[in-house]
């Protein structure tokens, strides 16, 4: 049972090839002799999936009985990783940070509960970037995690435990969340599809909040058809979030199906002139290019187009992202959710004021890049900072989001980088901060103006005697991710 995607594993499970505990007890074996080099996850749910399996395989026999096997849902049984900032009743969510490590959840996030209705199978939750802050996986309290294809580098972040997962084969399928390119930059760098959907169309109902208006839950697939398969399961609005709506769900219905080519390249794509600048590495420059050619020998046709507030996006992010950081964690203070065992040390509680232990709680739970964060997201929020930092900054996203809307009215579809370049080697850009946030300087202003955005592997990169994968991305208009999965689905089959 090796490579299996989810249109192969429903395949197999329907025609009897494998139970779902069979294939539930593989990756289990698989995980065991893979995530010691890899730290793709953090803990493992293995009581729990074997029960979610046999649950499964008695619902497929019964279907089996009944003449129905057509009625077998397409996740039934399927083998998944969830990131862990999801929330899955009974099972740990650390989020990667100190600060939460011991509590387990007391229900499913939105998500999560779709996916169980679907009778879908949770292996365990995958490492993460602490809080989902970082593009390397490296900032998590509990270890780095490594690249399948050169464990000496990353695997992007901040969904790099499920990205490594899912390439690794060690699931069928991910979860991540996507702020800034948190589910399409590790996706781009294991060389693996991810997915962000346009924000609202999936609630984040039981996603622990880094940014609360740039946050989006999505799949990490090896296909596009899957992606486009596990979109449908989550998609729809959740009355526990008030941003999503049902446009999601519209978006997603039939989306399973894939119309024939001659229909999908009456679509026009965008290519931004800002995209393709100095910075970018010139061997993922032509690896993206050729990704273009191949399109373009497909039937596409392609149209220069400019978004010419894009160069402002890397610092409007890093402006609004920590304010939204700065409210979203006030809430962890090591006394909530979880209690920290080494303040019993550090602080004698009974001559220690509350602000104290807050302070103490706050200090030894937090890591770096979270305090960081913080500290900056106070800052431009505080009095006399406010109007010019976070006001403008908002009103700079605005310019952003109207250049897209602009743009689009041109074309349907727009390709650009994920990356500025490969996966990187661990610790290379650990102490640059101003590096590593340059790793989204491509993704990032999709978020900015909460668009649905596609990260597909092309051609890989040379790198000595080997290869490292390169992504590029399709951004979409909002609530049309059918286009952009299904030019995705097209440039895979072809």
């Amino acid at each position: 049972m090796d490579n299996l995607t989810i249109t192969s594993f429903h395949k197999g499970l329907v025609a009897r090839e494998f139970s779902a505990r069979e294939a539930a007890e593989s990756y289990f074996k698989k995980i065991a002799a893979g995530n010691p080099s890899l730290n793709a996850y953090l803990s493992t749910a293995e009581a729990s999936a074997l029960e979610a399996a046999a649950d499964a395989d008695a619902r497929v026999a019964d279907a089996r009985a009944r003449g129905a096997e057509d009625a077998i849902p397409a996740l039934m049984g399927v083998p998944l990783a969830i990131k862990d900032n999801i929330l899955i009743k009974g099972l740990p969510a650390t989020a990667a940070s100190n600060i939460l490590a011991g509590y387990t959840a007391s229900y499913d996030a939105g998500v999560t509960a779709k996916l169980k209705a679907a009778h879908a199978v949770f292996l365990g939750k995958t490492n993460m970037d602490e809080f989902a802050m970082g593009s390397s996986t490296e900032t998590s309290a509990f270890g780095i995690a490594h690249n399948p294809h050169d464990t000496d580098r990353v695997p992007g972040g901040s969904s790099g435990g499920s990205a490594a997962a899912v390439a690794a084969d060690l699931a069928v399928a991910a979860l991540g969340s996507d702020t800034g390119g948190s589910i399409r930059q590790p996706a781009s760098l294991c060389g693996i599809v991810g997915f962000k959907p346009t924000y609202g169309a999936v609630s984040r109902a039981g996603l622990i909040a880094m940014a609360s208006s740039l946050d989006q839950i999505g799949p990490l697939t090896k296909t596009v058809e899957d992606a486009a398969l596990l979109y449908e399961a989550i998609a729809g609005a959740d009355p526990l979030d008030a941003t999503s709506t049902d446009e999601g769900a519209l978006a997603a219905r039939g989306i399973a199906s894939l119309p024939p080519l001659a229909e999908v390249t009456r679509l026009t794509i965008g290519l931004p002139k800002e995209y393709f600048v100095d910075g970018l590495d010139k061997d993922v420059a032509a690896r993206v290019e050729g990704a273009i050619a191949k399109l373009k020998k497909m039937g596409f046709a392609f149209k220069e187009i400019s978004l010419p507030h894009t160069r402002y996006a890397l610092s409007c992010y890093y402006i609004v992202m920590p304010a939204e950081v700065s409210s979203n964690l006030a809430r962890f203070d090591g006394i909530r959710y979880a209690r920290m065992p080494k303040v019993a040390e550090a602080v004698a509680v009974r001559e220690a004021s509350l602000m104290d232990i807050y302070l103490k709680q706050r200090g030894l739970g937090l890591g770096t890049e979270a305090k960081r964060r913080v500290l900056l997201g106070t800052f431009v929020l505080s009095s006399g900072y406010y109007d010019a930092y976070y006001e403008k900054a908002q009103r700079v996203r605005t310019l952003i989001t109207n250049d897209f809307a602009a743009a689009f009215e041109g074309v349907d579809a727009i390709l650009t980088p994920v990356a500025p370049s490969p996966a990187f080697k661990i610790g290379e850009k650990a102490n640059d901060p101003l590096s590593m946030y340059l790793e989204d300087i491509f993704t990032i202003p999709v978020n900015l103006a909460g668009l649905p955005g596609l990260s597909l592997p092309t051609e890989p990169y040379p790198l000595g005697g080997g290869t490292l994968p390169v992504g590029f991305q399709l951004i979409g208009k909002k609530w049309h991710e059918a286009d952009i999965l299904n030019i995705g689905r097209h440039y895979e089959r072809n």
